[in-house]
């Protein structure tokens, strides 16, 4: 799968002509950058496709028109970048603690003409002031690092997808044993496969109880 509209079609996922032309621009950018800052494995359209963009397509569903989003540890952009373009009614910030990933991110977004915001800032401190309707999290720390990062603002977000691999079971177990999960409550809003990986992600949905 030499193209993108390939990896699309083998994934069975359908996008614009308008959409795929700038994801294929932001995966050049992402890949050109790659070369010298650490920011992603997934270096082909294939691998591109069947672990981030799935991951991008399926949280794009679960997101209410105009919601309000920050992603925490944004990394190269995923699912943050993908989510902008494939779903342009929603109001996203990407938190990112590295400067050097931040100037990029900035970059990327202003070569893409998407209307994101990008803070560089540790969680706790990109949560003080500002309200969101989701935050998401994907890559970025165990269950119970997140919970201890947002415990102090759960009343200024309504709720936390955080996209997982197979052992989000035992983050689980592990936050339970922590006393973190106390006044929370997670389920899976979603499960899907990963093509070629012989496992499944989920996406947890963790709110505040009551």
């Amino acid at each position: 799968m030499n193209t993108l509209p390939e990896a699309l079609a083998t994934a069975a996922i359908e996008l614009s002509d308008s959409q795929i032309h700038r994801i294929e621009k932001y995966c050049a950018l992402l890949w050109e950058t790659n070369q010298h800052l650490n920011l992603t494995r997934h270096t082909t359209y294939e691998l591109f496709v069947n672990r981030d963009l799935i991951d991008t397509v399926q949280l794009s569903k679960l997101l209410q028109p105009n919601e309000v989003v920050l992603d925490i540890g944004s990394g190269g952009g995923v699912p943050a970048i993908p989510l902008a373009i494939i779903r342009p009614d929603l109001q996203i910030t990407l938190c990112e603690s590295v400067k050097k990933k931040a100037s990029v991110l900035e970059e990327f977004c202003r070569q893409l003409e998407l209307e994101c915001i990008v803070i560089n800032a540790r969680v706790e401190d990109s949560l003080e002031d500002e309200r969101y309707d989701t935050v998401t999290a994907r890559g970025v720390g165990s269950l119970s690092k997140q919970f201890r990062w947002l415990e102090p603002h759960w009343l200024s977000l309504r709720r936390l997808l955080a996209i997982k691999g197979p052992k989000w079971r035992e983050e689980r177990l592990e936050a339970e044993g922590q006393r973190l999960m106390k006044h929370l409550v997670l389920r899976i809003a979603d499960r899907y496969p990963v093509p070629g990986a012989g496992w499944e992600s989920v996406i947890l949905e963790i709110k505040r109880a009551g």
